[in-house]
């Protein structure tokens, strides 16, 4: 059982939060389009962030959880990346200035530390009190598995997102993106921009993908501080990710089915922990060395074949993949 002392906490959240505090500072005091070399320094920034994290955390409470750590930031920062392909499509379906794109990001990747850490609060306490919650989170993860390797091949659908025809139906939404306000006065009638609106989809997706991400991570450990830690290092490096890989991603053809593979064998991995606890100890379990090198020669693996098959056919293009049936998709198989 890993011990972590209020002060840990707070420091590392502190940490977290002086991060992002950063991050909305820079996007406005100086909206403006981010290029290659700086999306590359914060990329490298935020990755050293939490390498440097990892080794202190292994030094101070073992390898053991160590490797935890590393092993729940690899799944969460390959998650992520998925989750940067629907960024993508919200931005070209709303048509975001590019220089308004960080400050989106910014407050997506906020909305998303939010909506995992109430998940990972709830994850924890229902697995402490309940163990068969193992039994029902590799089973969601394994659906979950199967849908998004089923419609690997779609983008999901924003304009049908339940949550973004509401907001459209119920609030005034100017024509144009006002310097980046979220809410104006025209005429004296107050109304929100667009922008509002692509935070409202970004904020939709985030729930989605947060109860997807957080059994996840729960499959390669049990301790609450390493998934939170697991999570927000991952995504406090999407923003710059975004940027410097936007130009790649339809390159990687192959990702989604990795992420399938990838979260089918944490969905098996965490029944039958679960069969190892509540039915019998013969049961065996998948150990976290273990897990960490099949999800890393997973993503190795999709890597290289995609841009071999990108580079084979050039036409090739990728998708973020979808958890149903796009209706358009419907339409043409109708």
């Amino acid at each position: 059982m890993l011990e972590i002392t209020g002060l840990t906490w707070g420091v590392t959240i502190g940490l977290v939060v002086g991060l992002l505090a950063l991050d909305l500072i820079l996007a406005a005091l100086r909206p403006h389009k981010v290029g290659f070399r700086e999306a590359t320094a914060w990329s490298v920034f935020y990755i050293a962030v939490a390498v440097a994290f990892g080794l202190w955390f292994m030094a101070s409470y073992g390898s053991d959880f160590g490797t935890q750590y590393f092993a729940g930031y690899i799944v969460e920062k390959s998650l992520s990346v998925d989750n940067l392909f629907v960024f993508v499509i919200i931005m070209t379906t709303f048509a975001v200035p590019e220089e308004h794109q960080h400050k989106v990001l910014t407050f997506g990747i906020v909305l998303a530390l939010i909506m995992r850490a109430i998940f990972i609060a709830l994850g924890a306490t229902l697995l402490s009190l309940f163990s068969f919650m193992f039994l029902l989170f590799g089973l969601l993860l394994i659906f979950t598995a199967v849908q998004l390797f089923r419609h690997r091949d779609e983008d999901p659908d924003i304009e049908d997102n339940g949550v973004v025809k509401a907001a459209r139906r119920l609030l005034p939404v100017t024509e144009e993106y006002v310097e980046g306000k979220l809410v104006v006065r025209v005429d004296g009638r107050r109304m929100v921009t667009p922008l509002f609106i692509v935070l409202i989809a970004i904020g939709s997706i985030d729930l989605l993908f947060a109860l997807d991400s957080i059994p996840a991570v729960f499959g390669v450990t049990e301790e609450p501080y390493i998934v939170f830690a697991a999570n927000a290092f991952a995504l406090l490096g999407l923003r710059a990710l975004f940027f410097l890989v936007k130009g790649l991603l339809d390159r990687l053809v192959y990702l989604s089915a990795g992420l399938a593979v990838i979260l089918a064998f944490i969905g098996v991995k965490l029944i039958l922990h679960w069969a190892h606890v509540d039915i019998s100890p013969d049961v065996p379990e998948i150990s976290t060395p273990v897990s960490l090198v099949v999800i890393v020669v997973v993503l190795v693996v999709v890597t290289v074949a995609s841009l071999i098959k990108t580079r084979s056919d050039p036409t090739a293009k990728a998708h973020p993949g979808s958890l149903k049936a796009s209706r358009k998709k419907e339409r043409e198989d109708a």
